[in-house]
């Protein structure tokens, strides 16, 4: 299997499945001499731990984490950064049944009709649980990062229809994010996500919404045109999450239905008047916040009967059990931080090329 590395000066691979022994990453490209632990890593694999919400898995893993190379006396020594997160709490007989069924939504077909074989058990690499790897990672170019004065935080603006009252870029901050367990800065519009929530629970379904992310500190110049700007990398980071369905950055969609004289960002000697690029140009980054949404798909894994084909070709009724969230929100919102900071890192280590 091909396609499991992400960057090209901080690069990223993880391994694993969900009901396997372990997950993990290697980090190879982080610099030497940067002051790294365990601690640092553990803060934000717990944040994308279920939080107490109904509607989460009730699949308890620790992921503690390991670092088993890279990191000497708390440093960084330039030598890959080999991360292990054992799983410890996977109910495989669970899915005993889907051995020779392909449910609705997932990758159990696809995944059969391109390697002839497939590991069955929680939807092996497919699973979400593969992103505690990347979390894990993410916090290692978090590292990196912030010495450099970048920021990023996610947090929630729709789920299951219900919006998030807009708030202005320059108000989101980390207190109010985490001022409630899904992380929406409205906290009435996040007590009717909530309630939403147990409703579709009753029901034997799921919801999707949507996360915004915003990046503060960023400096001019990251991105590689033509193929590697920095918003085609963010987009392709985020779309590897397996929930994320469309990715838009700046004013996105919207920019169809306006013209040049509305879109453009006029840049005067205080600064930019407006932000409708997110914070890219022509691939490069401006000076300004970026700012990007993901829309996040409704989870496949629902307990109503459905119908569903078998390996023979056959047609059956049949009803998924397991343990399963109810909506990928907000456990997603730390893999989203973790993508972006990866690219984020990739491309300032890349910056360094760019001129004597």
């Amino acid at each position: 299997m091909a396609g499991n590395t992400i960057g090209k000066s901080f690069c990223v691979t993880t391994w694993g499945e969900s009901h396997g022994a372990a997950i993990g990453a290697v980090v190879d490209g982080c610099p030497a001499g940067l002051t790294l632990s365990v601690a640092d890593i553990q803060g934000a694999l717990d944040r994308r731990k279920p939080g107490g919400l109904p509607s989460e898995t009730s699949r308890r893993e620790a992921d503690q984490v390991e670092i088993h190379s890279g990191v000497f006396e708390d440093r960084t020594t330039g030598t890959p950064i080999a991360l292990i997160i054992y799983n410890r709490d996977h109910a495989s007989h669970d899915y005993d049944r889907i051995r020779g069924l392909f449910r609705p939504g997932h990758g159990d077909f696809t995944y059969a009709a391109k390697y002839g074989f497939r590991d069955h058990r929680g939807g092996g690499r497919a699973s979400g649980r593969e992103t505690a790897a990347r979390v894990a990672a993410g916090a290692v170019a978090a590292k990196i990062c912030r010495q450099y004065g970048l920021d990023v935080m996610a947090y929630t603006i729709m789920l299951g229809g219900i919006w998030a009252e807009h708030r202005e870029i320059s108000e989101v901050n980390h207190e109010q994010i985490n001022a409630n367990l899904l992380k929406c800065q409205d906290y009435e519009a996040s007590k009717c996500m909530v309630e939403k929530l147990e409703e579709v629970r009753k029901e034997g379904d799921t919801l999707g919404g949507i996360v915004e992310i915003l990046v503060r500190g960023c400096p001019t110049g990251l991105g590689e045109p033509v193929f590697d700007k920095i918003d085609a990398d963010l987009a392709k980071a985020l779309m590897s999450v397996g929930s994320v369905k469309g990715v838009e950055i700046g004013d996105g969609f919207d920019t169809a239905g306006k013209r040049g004289a509305e879109n453009n960002d006029i840049q005067t000697r205080k600064g930019y008047l407006s932000n409708h690029a997110g914070g890219i140009l022509a691939g490069i980054t401006n000076g300004n916040d970026i700012v990007i949404r993901v829309a996040c798909k409704p989870i496949p894994s629902i307990t109503k009967a459905q119908t569903c084909l078998d390996a023979g070709g056959q047609e059956i009724e049949y009803a998924i059990k397991g343990r399963h969230d109810i909506c990928v929100i907000p456990r997603i919102i730390p893999v989203c931080e973790a993508m972006v900071w990866i690219t984020l890192a990739d491309h300032l280590l890349r910056n360094r090329t760019a001129r004597i």
